[in-house]
């Protein structure tokens, strides 16, 4: 006797979120990785290095999304190489939606495409599992994304100061983690500007595990530790 499969067998749950601001881009993220019920790891980074001024965050499958971010990040370091020059951030999302598009009947993948350059300074592109782009003063992404999409827009406003938007930024990745099963662990932000990107992460409860989080987790991903 055959047995037929019906479960879902990728889970895409997470909370993205990315805010312009004058002077740069502010990315913010929880740190789930799940499948189904089971959570395979609460300290995942959705926040992915593409060039030293773009970053991509992540949601969907997350070892689709993974490979996704290494393939655009190889190819768009070439590129700089080859040109002499820092790529722009709409080449980034142009790339980024090629992949996508041409892989949308296969792979879930969607990813927020955030970063400064020369040219137009901070920036966000949306680009989802269809493969449409587009450029928003702001985007939200992901399971979470229907519980917080509301405060966002409510409270979001052209000009808005830096450190108010990483204040709205935290609050609406806390809120999502509060109430989406699939968002949970920490909140990792990162700060884009033309010198690069700050990076820090926010516990929802435990003051001393921030500490330990932001000395270890990060200094450990720049080779510091």
């Amino acid at each position: 006797m055959e047995l037929e499969y019906k479960g879902n067998g990728i889970s895409s749950g997470t909370t993205i979120i990315a805010i312009e601001y004058d002077g740069g881009v502010v990315i913010a993220a929880d740190s789930r990785t799940s499948c189904q019920n089971y959570v395979s790891n609460r300290l995942a980074d959705k926040l992915t290095h593409i060039t030293d001024n773009i970053y991509c965050c992540r949601s969907g499958s997350a070892a689709q999304t993974q490979a996704l971010a290494r393939d655009v990040s190889a190819l768009l370091n070439h590129f700089e190489i080859v040109m002499g020059e820092p790529m722009l951030v709409c080449d980034a999302a142009v790339t980024f939606r090629n992949h996508i598009y041409r892989n949308r009947n296969s792979k879930i993948t969607s990813v927020i495409v955030a970063g400064w350059d020369q040219r137009q300074g901070g920036q966000v592109y949306s680009v989802p599992v269809s493969g449409f782009l587009i450029r928003e003063p702001y985007a939200v992404a992901g399971s979470g994304s229907s519980y917080i999409q509301g405060l966002i827009t409510s409270q979001y406003y052209p000009g808005m100061p830096l450190d108010e938007v990483v204040a709205l930024a935290i609050k609406a990745v806390k809120i999502a983690i509060g109430h989406d099963c699939s968002s949970g662990g920490v909140v990792r932000v990162g700060i884009i500007d033309k010198d690069g990107i700050r990076t820090s992460v926010y516990c929802q409860h435990d003051p001393e595990i921030c500490q330990v989080a932001n000395k270890m987790l990060w200094s450990l991903e720049f080779g510091e530790w």
